[in-house]
Formats: C-alpha cells, structure tokens, sequence
C-alpha cells in the first residue's frame, strides 16, 4: 500500500519494536516521540531553549529575592498601655550668642521645663554647618525620595544594623576671625511628658519675665539650621522630616512655627510583630526596645509657618507636637 510493500515496510517499521513486559516497561513513554531517522537537527531550536532555560532560571531567581525580602504591610491599630515619658531628641544651630537664647518646654499638663539648663550649648560658626553637604530647605523635592526611604522596614534595620549612637556629634572647632563663635549649638535630649506640648527658642527677656539687661533688638536674628529633631531613642542616622534643614530671614522680629505631628511605630521582620505591651504587667514596653529585628521608635509628619512680626509680639522659633493615639507597625 502505497508503495511501502515495494520497499519491504509495512506499519511496524514505524514503531517500536514488539517485545516482553520488560522490554515494554523500559521503552514506555507517555509523550512518544519521532524517530531520529525522520527528525531533522536545525540551531532556532537549540537557541529557543537556551532563550527558555534563561527565562525560566531569572523567573526563579527573582521570586526567590521577592520571597527573602519579604512583603512590607502597615497596621494601624490603637496604643494600648499608659506611657509617661518622651524622649525629645534636639539638635539646632542659631546666628545668636549662646546667653541671648531662653528655651523653654510647656506641655498640657502644664510642666515647665527649662531645657536651656538641661541642654548644651556650645559658640560655633554658622559656615560651619549652612554649608554641610545634604543640608536643605524643608520640602525640597530632591530629598523627598530619602525621606521615603526611611519608612521601609528594610532600610531603617538596615541603616540602625542593631547598633545605635546614643551621643551627639561634636562641635567643630570655633577657630578664629570676625564673627567667630558668633552663633550658638543647641543639643541634647530631655525627657518630657507624652503629651501635647511645644518648646521655642527665643530672646533672653523676650517671651518670660527674668531679671537682667534687655536685651537690644538688633541682635535677633532667629534664622536656624535643624541637624536633628526626634521623639524618642536617639537613632542619628535615620532621617526625619526636619533634619538638616534650614530657614534664613534677615528681618529681626520674626516668627518660625513648626506642627508636628508624632505617631508612635514599630519597626519589624518579625511575622509576629511583638506587643506595644508588657501584657503580664499591663505596662508599656521600654521605648528604646529593639534587636536585630525590630525597633520601637516615633515617626512625626510636619508642617511650617513663618512670617515677620510687629515688636509687640514675641519673635522665635515655635516647635508645637501633639501626640498621635494610633501605633503603626
């Protein structure tokens, strides 16, 4: 039939070969395949497969790094527990000599802290730090995506690695020359109640009633530079809304204010992200908790206002936070 008899074929030439149960278990194959004999070898098959193979092998690596990074999830729930204490983390530079500044704390409960005698303040040059690679104006769009940065999990565990500094940098030295020393560092932590309240710097015998000389007008000058400004541990080199920013004015009666708004977080890999408290107790967990693997800190957004003012109102630079009643994780 169809010439394949002139050729001594038939239908079993295109098979295999009939043969015992052993011989048909080990030449079984569920996707037959042609012969060699009528298959043809050609190099746009063996690219498709090397083409595949590379495919195949980024899919699988890239969901194996998805897979070790983790998925980043936000909890929003509300603070369980009573804190008394906040941390208050300041770092501020002023174009005024040191004892012509008063800072003071006031918060709804109504406790007065005189942060001037808590905090120190060391002379230095204003060059000294307006110049400082990285310093902007707050809202600057080129830092926007940094600050981003600093909310992913990842990267703050990453850039705290399970160590923290829990001292300030130094002061550059003053040196020498006109209008050496001329400004003023303000630095320090304090310990204040977890309540609403604010702290300004402004004018020694500007704001309070105190004994001594008045002080001239035309010495205020409350442009700033912020190196540091958060609520609770001390962790430097995470970057906050207002750090290393500045403000600059030449109008001698002027007011900054700043609104803030602090919301306590938790950083964690953890699967089981760990309680915002000591549930055998019923107290809040230590605010400098942390490990490798999670941290407990503040997070605060921030808004500012400033405009000159007339002499019979009170010049300086205003910070007011109110404390959030909602833990993120």
């Amino acid at each position: 039939m169809n010439g394949f008899a002139d050729h001594g074929l038939d239908e079993g030439a295109f098979g295999e070969k009939a043969g015992g149960f052993r011989e048909n278990i080990r030449t079984f194959d569920a996707f037959p395949k042609t012969k060699p004999t009528y298959t043809r070898r050609t190099s746009t098959g063996g690219y498709t497969t090397l083409v595949l193979i590379l495919l195949s092998s980024f899919l699988s690596i890239s969901e194996l790094l998805r897979w070790y990074r983790g998925h980043e999830t936000h909890l929003f729930s509300v603070e369980k527990g009573v804190s008394h204490q906040l941390q208050i983390n300041l770092d501020i530079v002023v174009p005024m000599l040191c004892h012509d500044l008063h800072i003071n704390v006031q918060d709804a409960s109504g406790d007065r802290i005189l942060a001037g005698d808590m905090l120190t303040k060391d002379p230095t040059n204003w060059a000294h730090w307006v110049d400082v690679s990285g310093t902007h104006q707050l809202a600057d769009v080129k830092y926007v995506k940094e600050e981003e940065e600093d909310t992913h999990v990842g990267h703050v565990l990453g850039e705290i690695g399970g160590r923290r500094k829990k001292k300030f940098k130094r002061t550059p030295r003053v040196g020498r020359g006109a209008g050496a020393g001329r400004s003023c560092r303000v630095y320090g932590s304090l310990e204040g109640n977890k309540v609403q309240g604010d702290f300004h710097i402004t004018a020694r015998g500007h704001g309070y009633l105190e004994w001594g000389a008045h002080l001239d007008h035309d010495t205020f000058n409350f442009s700033h530079i912020i190196n540091e400004l958060s609520f609770g541990p001390l962790y430097p080199t995470l970057l906050n809304p207002l750090d290393r920013t500045y403000a600059t004015t030449n109008d001698h009666f002027y007011k900054y204010q700043y609104y803030l708004s602090v919301v306590p977080t938790i950083y964690t890999r953890s699967p089981s992200p760990p309680p915002s408290q000591d549930t055998l107790h019923n107290t809040p967990l230590p605010p400098d908790y942390s490990n490798r693997n999670t941290i407990i800190t503040n997070q605060y957004a921030a808004t500012s206002q400033s405009h000159p003012v007339s002499e019979r109102t009170i010049p300086g630079i205003f910070f007011k936070f109110d404390i959030e009643p909602i833990l993120l994780t």
